[in-house]
């Protein structure tokens, strides 16, 4: 006979699979979840539709673009990973794409160019992410939608509010990735600091555009940062997509540093999905501040949003910047309102 405490063992292990079975079993995609890229065959799309092929919560990654998304899901169907690639092209597709998906991750739209703020890419982007946004609504109005789409600050309230009008929106499942934000900020930290910048987390509040974004600075631990060294790193982070923009002379922006930061958002959200206890900074609706939405530490769960933190105690310098960036993310976010009522 077995010992009691290898038999109890057995059934914890048992229990746990039977779990996460059952959880992948309701997505709809055995062995995995269903997700689907929006815009997989652009400069973001594709890099991101590459290592989300590469995860193995995934079941089917299904890509979406108006043009050549088959080749890129025939390329990436030849790594030997569990997941499942189809490839839908055009708007008499979306339905296909989109029907059963866990999760709708959208990086589609405009890239900038150099002398573009992110703001300025509005005009395209919006009509592209609220088409996109009454696609979900009709055809996975459960799955969970993560928008990479720029500006991000508006993208965010005009899904919203996409959502609102098909009856179907839950600010649980809807999240404006900030990811890159975090990414630049734990780099530029950890090479102030000579420290291993994937050991380091550095959080990233606010919104994802210029000085709507700000990192916590004071709150690292064991930093010493003088006043200097704060406004440059905080300067850096803030508008270190630029320094992209511009290193690409006007091919584009950053877009392989922003697949790793969507991939590692989605990544995240399918751990908790699966039932680890899991934390990003993300925006999201939010009572953190007076605005609807705010980017602070999300803990995620089975559900998506689980728990929002607040932010803590600021320095003076970041409570300056706070109180200066508040205005202006709040007027993007209106900005995404009036556009989405404007349809």
């Amino acid at each position: 006979n077995l010992p009691l405490r290898v038999l109890l063992e057995m059934f914890s292990r048992a229990v746990s699979t039977a779990s996460v079975a059952g959880r992948r079993a309701m997505s709809g995609s055995a062995g995995g979840f269903k997700v689907a890229v929006a815009g997989a065959a652009g400069g973001i799309g594709q890099p991101l539709s590459l290592l989300l092929k590469n995860n193995m919560n995934i079941g089917h990654l299904s890509l979406f673009d108006i043009v050549n998304t088959p080749g890129v899901a025939a390329d990436l169907s030849h790594i030997p990973t569990p997941a499942v690639v189809t490839g839908h092209t055009g708007p008499e597709e979306v339905g296909k794409a989109f029907d059963g998906c866990d999760v709708v991750v959208i990086p589609a739209g405009v890239p900038r160019k150099p002398g573009m703020t992110r703001d300025d890419l509005f005009n395209t982007n919006a009509g592209i992410v609220a088409n996109l946004a009454d696609a979900i609504a009709k055809h996975c109005p459960k799955a969970h939608v993560l928008i990479i789409s720029n500006p991000v600050n508006s993208t965010v309230p005009i899904t919203a509010e996409v959502m609102k009008k098909a009856g179907v929106y839950d600010p649980q499942r809807l999240f404006g990735v900030t990811s890159l934000d975090v990414l630049r900020a734990n780099t530029f930290v950890a090479e102030a600091l000579g420290r291993n910048p994937a050991e380091t987390d550095v959080t990233v509040i606010g919104g994802h555009a210029g000085t709507t974004i700000l990192p916590l600075l004071s709150q690292v631990e064991g930093a010493d940062f003088s006043p200097e060294q704060i406004a440059a790193l905080t300067h850096r982070i803030q508008f270190g997509g630029d320094e992209v923009v511009q290193a690409k002379d006007g091919a584009g922006s950053a877009t392989l540093s922003m697949a790793a930061a969507g991939a590692r958002f989605t990544s995240s959200l399918l751990r908790a999905l699966n039932g680890e206890a899991v934390s990003e900074c993300a925006f999201v609706q939010s009572t953190v501040t007076d605005l609807p939405f705010f980017s602070t530490r999300v803990h995620l769960g089975t559900s998506g949003v689980d728990k929002i933190d607040g932010y803590g105690t600021l320095s003076a310098a970041e409570q300056a910047n706070f109180d200066e960036m508040i205005p202006t993310l709040k007027a993007q976010i209106e900005k995404g309102i009036a556009f989405a009522a404007a349809r």
